[in-house]
């Protein structure tokens, strides 16, 4: 078992560097453009030159910017999604979609519900005092 331990090491470091090469936005790639960087990985991948190259010169290093840690850059940044009930442009949108013109729809609509109930109230008891009349 442990015969095929370099070869599955090779085979997987060949794997993450062609899919890692595939999903690196464009502009993230240095030195020669990705359709390239893919081909060298893929006929390199052997002898692992083609995935460490890309490793080490393909991409563009993520270090922490500005010299400053993880940490500390997040402490700085203010959060960028806040939740509805607490952004304030939210709560005026709401506001200004509850315009006067719909509160006057829904009166109205309100008025009409009461209204056909009065009349099916009225129709009902003719209904049951024509009945008590017949009997």
């Amino acid at each position: 078992m442990l015969r095929y331990l370099p070869f599955l090491l090779v085979l997987a470091l060949w794997i993450y560097a062609f899919i890692d090469c595939l999903n690196t936005p464009e502009e993230e790639v240095r030195s020669l453009p990705k359709v390239v960087w893919v081909i060298i990985i893929l006929l390199f991948g052997e002898v692992l030159v083609g995935p460490i190259a890309w490793l080490v010169a393909g991409k563009v290093g993520r270090g922490p910017t500005r010299g400053v840690m993880p940490s500390e850059w997040h402490r700085d940044q203010r959060p960028q999604y806040v939740a509805p009930d607490d952004n304030p442009d939210f709560l005026n949108s709401l506001k200004a979609e509850s315009a006067p013109s719909e509160d006057v729809k829904d009166e109205a609509l309100l008025k009409d519900w009461e209204a056909d109930l009065r009349r099916r109230k009225e129709e009902l008891r003719r209904r049951e005092a024509g009945e008590e009349s017949e009997s």
